[in-house]
């Protein structure tokens, strides 16, 4: 008899462990009845499955906070919307008209939390820093519920801007309804507007900053954004072909919160 369990635990190692799973089951079941079974799964092995499902579970997990949206398209050329929004760290309110004298701005929806902008973040700050003292407005949006996203409200973008180092402002969208206007989906998301004399900032770019994702093991180059900024700043078009940037989706308020 001991054989026999023994031949039988040794084959159900070489089962799945969804398998292994059914028959520790039954044979709980088949206890509870009172009844006998010949099959007897050792502690070891329902230790190391279930290990393997606590694994399996947090990979799922895992893949469902990193879920990608991509930035839907927006007309090239249309105007940029106006906005009147505060900044966290110094309590300023800052409008569309305070970029007025720029001749290119670029709107940017990030957050906090968000893993594709963790991504960038450092490479961000390097970006802006290099062609803001070319001349170039920039402006930072976070639009995520702070109900269902706290760590995304306005002190811990204040925080985060400090740590950071932030050259640009970092506002804070509490209605969502920026958001809305621009037509952001995703964190991060990228607007570049240019400007002729006293006409309205028009849109020349909305795409990616690069080829970077987190764990592709492409290295952050900021190769896109630069490469339209640069056109925009030397007065030179923007190819219409323009890769989507990709990120989380932005965490919109509970119906019937704001």
């Amino acid at each position: 008899m001991a054989s026999a369990t023994s031949g039988t635990t040794a084959n159900a190692l070489l089962l799945p462990c969804s398998t292994v799973g059914k028959l520790g089951r039954t044979i709980t079941t088949t206890f509870g009845r009172k009844s006998f079974s010949l099959l007897s799964l050792s502690p070891e092995l329902v230790y190391r499955c279930g290990r393997r499902w606590k694994n399996v579970a947090s990979a799922r997990k895992l893949i469902v906070r990193a879920a990608r949206t991509e930035s839907k398209g927006v007309s090239l050329g249309s105007r940029a919307p106006n906005f009147e929004l505060e900044e966290p760290l110094t309590g300023n309110m800052w409008t569309l008209d305070d970029f007025e004298a720029y001749p290119a701005l670029l709107v940017m929806f990030i957050c906090n939390h968000c893993p594709f902008v963790k991504h960038l973040k450092k490479d961000i700050v390097k970006l802006t820093n290099f062609y803001m003292k070319k001349g170039l407005g920039v402006v930072a949006i976070s639009s995520n519920s702070e109900i269902t996203h706290p760590q995304d409200g306005p002190s811990f973008m204040a925080e985060d801007a400090r740590l950071f180092n932030y050259p640009f402002p970092y506002l804070y969208d509490r209605t969502q309804d920026v958001a809305k206007d621009y037509g952001a989906v995703c964190t991060p998301e990228f607007y570049l507007f240019k400007k002729d004399g006293r006409r309205p900032f028009e849109l020349v770019y909305h795409g990616q900053f690069d080829d970077s994702r987190p764990s592709n093991n492409v290295s952050v180059t900021g190769r896109d954004l630069s490469l339209a900024i640069d056109l925009v700043l030397s007065g030179q078009p923007i190819p219409p072909n323009q890769k989507p940037s990709v990120g989380c989706s932005i965490k919109w308020h509970p119906k019937g919160n704001v």
